[in-house]
């Protein structure tokens, strides 16, 4: 094909990914198995797509994405609530994560593809997918549940496994059969993570002071050419390219800078975050999915298991009720990407080919139920546990809220918004007590009563001349 061609077909295949995306969204499917199901339509192997697309010609820029995932996944890891709350961690979430490996191993081993396949399959099956779950949380407006500290919190506990498990799978699927070497090997994979966490940890202000400019094209160049170069670095020290790559993005993280990174970082990462699994999707053949149907069918069966009773473990441990846990349970149940990064590994160093096809079939049918779990997961629950579901916000409210972030935004922004028809005052500017006065009685949230009542107390209040 010639460049031309090339252009053209992979123009087609985002568009087709755009339009399958909003279809998606109608029932709450993540991008994630979008992207992987076009390159699945597309791939050679599947005779689907009139036109067809090489793996090859996006390898490079696949890389990239898998290095500006795992960048922003060191970007956004919460220092603070790691050290603050390491201990209820590493009760809470490091139960959570050797129940899913020891059962994921157990699978591995059940399926009989080798030793050092099923140490793959354990780090499939036991994480969770942090893109997905965010992303849950915001667009489900779960941010203000029970549950929801205890799912981050495991979730920063998972982004440290998946540093550590990644050094330690790296040199195993090596080949390396010499006791020393490996050693050696591990020795140097964890002085590597030791000192990065180190320097992110205390080191924030002279990282800070070298990579300041105020050039934004230049600083969007100098971060994005360290994570590259720390991909690198990550491969040669026999770490992966991934974790060198999270681990410079949980230095960059630690610094004043993070703000700015992540918003060009974003971007970057979900245009070359969808080019890594379109690729991950030109590679899966559909034949070779009858071969792994029963397995990946046991694993889907005993991740859903597994899982939901694990909720109501993490319920009795951070005392919420059997709703709250089943809640988190469904949010935690998404695999995606770390899964698929396991399988790229497993591939480069040789292992059974069928690792591809399972995790492809895995990851496209866990990134599938697991949303649909969480959008109606407060509804079993209810069902389920027989709680009694709190009454929605009426529109009135709704609308109450948005004019209270309109009035906010502006307050920080040195302006107020208009004078509405709910105010009496002659001054033109918007009044939340008036307009709060003119809901209904029986409409009015309490707790924004409550809140104008205690604004209008605090503006009478005279300022302490001590302070």
């Amino acid at each position: 094909m010639h460049v031309g061609e090339d252009l053209v077909v992979l123009g087609v295949l985002f568009v087709i990914a755009y339009v399958l995306g909003r279809v998606g969204k109608l029932v709450g499917l993540p991008a994630i198995p979008i992207y992987m199901l076009v390159g699945l339509i597309a791939s050679p192997h599947s005779h689907f797509f009139p036109l067809s697309f090489q793996s090859a010609d996006v390898e490079l820029v696949a890389v990239f994405g898998l290095i500006l995932l795992l960048f922003s996944l060191g970007l956004e890891f919460d220092q603070d609530e790691f050290y603050g709350n390491i201990g209820a961690l590493l009760v809470s979430g490091g139960t959570r994560i050797l129940i899913n490996i020891a059962v994921g191993f157990a699978l591995g081993m059940w399926i009989g593809w080798g030793t050092r396949e099923a140490l793959i399959i354990a780090g499939m099956t036991a994480t969770s997918s942090s893109a997905i779950i965010t992303k849950l949380l915001i667009e489900l407006r779960r941010l203000a549940n029970r549950e929801t500290p205890a799912i981050l919190g495991i979730m920063v506990l998972e982004d440290v496994f998946i540093a550590i498990y990644l050094a330690i799978v790296s040199v195993v699927i090596g080949g390396k059969t010499d006791v020393l070497a490996i050693v050696f090997q591990l020795a140097i994979s964890f002085t590597f993570l030791v000192l990065m966490f180190v320097i992110a940890r205390w080191g924030g202000r002279v990282v800070s002071r070298l990579v300041q400019t105020k050039d934004d094209e230049l600083f969007t160049i100098l971060f994005f050419g360290l994570a590259v170069a720390f991909g690198g670095i990550g491969q040669l020290l026999g770490v992966s390219d991934a974790i060198g790559a999270f681990l410079i993005g949980l230095v960059l993280g630690a610094t004043r800078f993070r703000g700015r990174i992540e918003q060009f970082a974003l971007p970057l990462r979900d245009v070359f975050g969808a080019f890594f699994f379109l690729n991950f999707g030109l590679a899966l053949d559909v034949s070779t999915f009858g071969g792994v149907l029963l397995p990946v069918a046991v694993a889907v069966v005993v991740t859903l298991v597994v899982n939901t009773l694990g909720g109501q473990l993490i319920a009795w441990q951070n005392k919420l009720t059997p709703a709250e846990g089943f809640n988190a349970s469904a949010m935690l149940q998404n695999r995606g990407e770390f899964a698929l990064i396991l399988a790229t590994l497993a591939v480069g160093a040789g292992l059974d080919a069928r690792l591809t096809p399972f995790a492809g079939l895995y990851v496209l049918s866990m990134a599938i139920v697991g949303p649909i779990l969480a959008v109606n997961s407060e509804r079993m629950g209810a069902v389920i546990f027989r709680t009694r579901k709190k009454k929605a916000p009426t529109a009135e409210r709704d609308r109450m809220r948005a004019e209270g972030i309109a009035l906010l935004e502006a307050a920080t922004a040195g302006e107020l918004p208009r004078k509405t028809d709910a105010d009496d005052d002659d001054d033109g500017l918007f009044d939340p007590i008036a307009a709060l006065e003119a809901v209904p009685a029986d409409e009015v949230d309490p707790v924004a009563d409550q809140a104008a009542q205690q604004s209008d107390e605090l503006s009478d209040r005279k300022r302490d001349p001590e302070y």
